[in-house]
């Protein structure tokens, strides 16, 4: 403990010493010429000259790094005359960034084999690109303006950006390596396409949210759109670019697939557009968005917030729905072609058997992975992908769970036949309450509302209580319960899905009420 006293107030004290302005500036002079002669070389670049290049984003990135966390060390953001070379230092690093995975995503573009899009992919990145490369020039003639203020100024005999210039020859060498072999690659693609499914429904938002006009790009934050949020999905795709990469590259079933190295492409490109739209969230909540404003309002802006909000929304979230559409075509095809049938049997939904819900649940499940199954009962079979089909599916529940009570009926019924209508209606009464007492029959309203023609219609007991209790059910006072189930037939993989929904009443109790789904099925809740 007086150890850890010892170093805070060592801490403390250096932190407390003051360096002068201009030994600081002597300092980041020395530190930061690199720096400082590549703004230089930017600033007096031709328009028409190609900027971008990897040798020179790497170096800016390097250079931008170094300096800002030497000025974040000597506490430049809290300091007046320097705070403002610490933001432009700042934009520089992140607009290098920004125009590194633009850069890359223009340069790969031709090997991600991309489906085609509304909008052309190809010409939207080199405009984002250029205009890009403008403001990573204008920023640079900034930075060069204000530490000539601060007292540097870059070394006049610097060589120019040609020193970076990256002329590379056409072509790909050839593919000479064997085939990977072992493990299970088929599992494996079924797995990517399942994973890619899920997180294109987690992503759904991306498109409404790129579809927006500009004056309500801002309105987006935080909920939607958040560095946060952006991360976390970007993570993600790139966990599965990597898992294809691990078990799926280089193997037989790539080779033999054409389809697979399409996937691949859009899993890509998906993940550097969102990489891409995370540095451009980073970029508006830190130094643009509202907490910022009142600061930023003291001078002009670094950066164009056109541009970070136009490059965000009109490109990065754009393109990034795009793809994720086109993706998930490609993994439901492959998902039909790799299906392995299976059957699965479960309980009919206990609170009114195919109604609504369950019907919408097990049909958004289907439609979700896009593999076809379809449901039997009792041997007549039904589109599970369609709510109209299993609506439709009732009739034959209905008139099953009726046969069973016929029997449950004559098995409780009172010794004998009533004389009398007002005896009949006791007896109905009496079986309801004892096949509720029971739990053969759930009741959802106490006390029922019986039909004004109780115990006078046509037979007996048995047939006064049938025609009751069909008549509280059609009313929804009741419902009958019965082991009646269903099975599924189809893929394996929805069928894992919808054993998880049945295990969990379809989304219900037995009383109708709304019950929480289960993570793995978090795609039925958007």
């Amino acid at each position: 403990m007086n150890d850890l006293n010892a170093l805070v107030r060592e801490t403390e004290r250096s932190e407390e010493t003051p360096i002068s302005d201009r030994e600081f500036a002597g300092l980041i002079g020395r530190i930061g010429r690199p720096l400082l002669e590549l703004a230089d070389g930017l600033t007096n670049t031709q328009p028409a000259e190609p900027m971008l290049t990897r040798p020179l984003i790497g170096r800016l990135l390097l250079e931008s790094r170094q300096i800002e966390a030497l000025l974040d060390e000597y506490g430049a953001c809290q300091n007046r005359q320097w705070s403002r070379f610490r933001s432009l230092i700042a934009a520089l690093k992140n607009m290098a960034r920004i125009g590194e995975v633009l850069a890359y995503i223009r340069r790969r573009l031709p090997a991600y084999r991309l489906l085609q899009v509304h909008s052309d992919f190809a010409a939207a990145s080199d405009e984002r690109l250029r205009l890009v490369s403008a403001a990573i020039a204008w920023i640079a003639a900034r930075l060069l303006d204000e530490a000539r203020q601060l007292g540097m100024a870059p070394d006049e005999n610097a060589s120019l950006l040609t020193d970076f210039a990256e002329r590379l020859p056409p072509g790909r060498l050839a593919r000479t390596c064997a085939e990977r072999t072992g493990g299970d690659p088929a599992s494996t693609v079924t797995h990517l396409a399942t994973e890619f499914l899920n997180l294109a429904a987690e992503a759904d938002w991306l498109s409404s949210a790129a579809q927006l006009a500009p004056a309500e790009y801002g309105s987006c934050f935080p909920d939607p759109v958040s560095e946060e949020r952006l991360r976390q999905l970007t993570f993600r795709f790139h966990s599965l670019q990597s898992l294809y990469d691990t078990h799926v590259a280089a193997t037989g079933i790539e080779t033999s697939d054409a389809e697979l190295p399409i996937l691949r492409g859009h899993a890509t490109v998906v993940y550097h557009l969102l990489d891409l739209a995370t540095d451009l969230a980073h970029y508006y909540e830190r130094h643009i968005g509202p907490p910022c404003r009142e600061a930023a309002a003291r001078q002009a802006p670094l950066v164009d917030p056109e541009l970070i909000m136009a490059t965000l929304f009109g490109y990065a979230l754009a393109f990034a729905s795009d793809y994720l559409a086109g993706g998930q075509s490609i993994c439901r095809d492959i998902l039909r072609r790799y299906a392995e049938l299976a059957e699965l049997q479960v309980p009919v939904p206990t609170y009114r058997g195919f109604h609504v819900r369950p019907s919408n649940l097990v049909a958004r499940i289907v439609a979700h992975y896009g593999s076809e199954v379809v449901m039997d009962l009792g041997g007549t079979r039904f589109d599970a992908a369609s709510p109209f089909e299993l609506f439709r599916a009732n009739e034959t529940i209905n008139a099953g769970k009726r046969r069973w009570l016929a029997g449950e009926i004559a098995r409780v019924r009172p010794p004998g036949e009533a004389s009398k209508p007002a005896d009949t209606a006791d007896a109905v009464r009496t079986v309801i309450q004892q096949l509720a007492g029971e739990g053969r029959v759930v009741l959802y309203r106490q006390p029922l509302q019986f039909s004004p023609g109780i115990g006078q219609r046509a037979g007996g007991v048995l047939e006064n209580a049938t025609a009751e209790i069909a008549h509280l059910q059609a009313t929804g006072q009741l419902d009958i319960r019965t082991d009646l189930t269903v099975t599924f037939i189809g893929d394996r993989r929805v069928l894992a899905d919808l054993d998880l929904l049945a295990r969990h009443g379809y989304g219900e109790d037995a009383f109708g009420n709304n019950v929480t789904l289960p993570s793995a099925l978090a795609y039925l809740r958007r």
